[in-house]
């Protein structure tokens, strides 16, 4: 695991919602084990088996959060992310298939912008997730959000609130012009098929 990473991992085991914008790969939370090896081996070739094996097992761990009915996931994915073929055509049509089957989950929501989407704010501003917690038992108080923006060479958060408007306000933009889940469902659907091909 790269290095600071358990920190994110932390604050995504905590958070009640987590929304991502991505850009470019599958989020962790909803890759399949195909593509997280192949993520894992083309991030660092001479990674050992034994390596990729245990990423592969926290990132099942981190998956069981989709199961819990007080989190939500709500994923918007630019079409490059479902077009670039991660692992090659049968690891692709895996992941989009297994996206469909997670999308029926109710707690979960998965849109993609289109290429010829309108306008949008969204391959300006690059990957990021908004993580939202609960409020706290012991105070009823609520943690303020956290925009998470994951870069090679390092992480970035932005916890002041005109950093975190101004990302919701992206969000929003982004949201205007992404198809609604049930089309997305349709069209990942077709994408599978020209996999299969």
């Amino acid at each position: 695991m790269r290095s600071g990473f358990d920190h994110y991992m932390g604050l995504e085991e905590s958070a009640r919602k987590v929304t991502a914008w991505k850009t470019s790969i599958v989020p962790g939370l909803l890759q399949t084990p195909e593509y997280r090896r192949a993520m894992a081996w083309m991030e660092e070739p001479n990674k050992s088996t034994v390596q990729v094996e245990k990423l592969i097992e926290v990132a099942a761990k981190r998956q069981t959060r989709l199961k819990e009915p007080h989190f939500t996931l709500d994923v918007i994915l630019w079409e490059a992310v479902l077009r670039d073929q991660i692992g090659g055509p049968a690891v692709m049509r895996e992941q989009l298939e297994w996206l469909i089957e997670v999308s029926t989950l109710p707690n979960v929501s998965i849109r993609m912008v289109p290429f010829d989407g309108a306008g949008h704010l969204g391959s300006r501003v690059g990957s990021f997730v908004l993580l939202e917690f609960p409020k706290l038992s012991a105070t009823g108080l609520t943690e303020p959000p956290v925009i998470f923006v994951e870069e090679w060479a390092g992480d970035l958060y932005l916890e002041r609130e005109p950093e975190v408007t101004r990302y919701r306000n992206a969000l929003a933009e982004i949201s205007r012009v992404a198809l609604d889940p049930d089309t997305t469902k349709q069209t990942v659907l077709a994408m599978a098929k020209e996999y299969r091909a």
